[in-house]
């Protein structure tokens, strides 16, 4: 059964930076794709950043264009985590940020939500100005 779990919430100034956490246990690092997303309050959840491992330890990510440039994400595939590294916080950031596991199809590329099979609880990311 494969479970995940996020840590590393909390609340920043506008600008500042905090780092997420998302362990994942019983999982096929290798060729398999990881994800972060997000929900605003009143907002349907987004993508933010997904990456892949290859066979050949060959890594892919992808971005959405809100956070390009200021996320980072990456995967220590010894410890079984993937991170979200985010700087220039901004308000419009605030929101509970999930981890996602097991791609169903390749729209984990675009970062759609439905193409993923496991979740996370999320943890909340509050930026305030």
């Amino acid at each position: 059964q494969v479970e995940v779990a996020e840590s590393g919430g909390g609340s920043v100034r506008t600008g500042g930076s905090l780092t997420l956490s998302c362990a994942v246990s019983d999982y096929p690092w290798g060729g398999n794709a990881l994800g972060w997303f997000r929900q605003a309050p009143g907002k349907k959840r987004e993508g933010v950043a997904a990456t892949h491992l290859g066979d050949g330890y060959e890594v892919l990510t992808f971005y959405a264009d809100s956070v390009k440039g200021r996320f980072t994400i990456s995967q220590d595939a010894v410890k079984n985590i993937v991170y979200l590294h985010m700087t220039r916080l901004q308000p419009e950031d605030t929101a509970i940020y999930y981890c996602a596991a097991g791609a169903l199809d390749r729209g984990w590329t675009r970062l759609q939500v439905e193409s993923w099979m496991y979740w996370g609880q999320g943890t909340q990311v509050t930026v305030s100005s």
